[in-house]
């Protein structure tokens, strides 16, 4: 269990550190519809990694039985509310496109990050 909740934690944190770079440097570089889209994109994404997390930990924590139509009615929930909330942000030309798809892969770009790192970190430890 051990090197679940490191990976975890260091996709939460890349995810926030990846979140805060991308924004700014958005926000210093680019256009006010471009950097607004990285915001909205990553704040998104960033809130329904976490509450996607919060609702598995609960689900599948003892003393509580495993209710997949929960967790999935949920899950469905939250993404009926995201391709609203980005249809309203694209549809009414509130962001940019291109930095609204830079924001929503915050998550994944820091899920690649962590899988990266756990495999030069098993490649040296066999290695030594």
């Amino acid at each position: 269990m051990r090197i679940e909740r490191r990976l975890l934690r260091f996709i939460t944190w890349t995810n926030w550190i990846l979140f805060c770079a991308v924004t700014t440097s958005g926000f210093i570089l680019a256009s006010g519809p471009f950097a607004w889209g990285i915001l909205a994109g990553g704040l998104i994404v960033t809130i329904n990694f976490h509450l996607l997390y919060r609702s598995l930990k609960r689900t599948l924590n003892p003393p509580h039985t495993a209710n997949t139509t929960a967790v999935l009615g949920k899950y469905y929930i939250r993404f009926l509310a995201s391709a609203v909330i980005i249809f309203i942000l694209v549809a009414d030309h509130y962001v940019n496109p291109l930095g609204l798809i830079i924001g929503l892969s915050v998550v994944v770009t820091s899920i690649f990050i962590a899988t990266f790192n756990e495999i030069r970190r098993i490649i040296f430890k066999e290695a030594a």
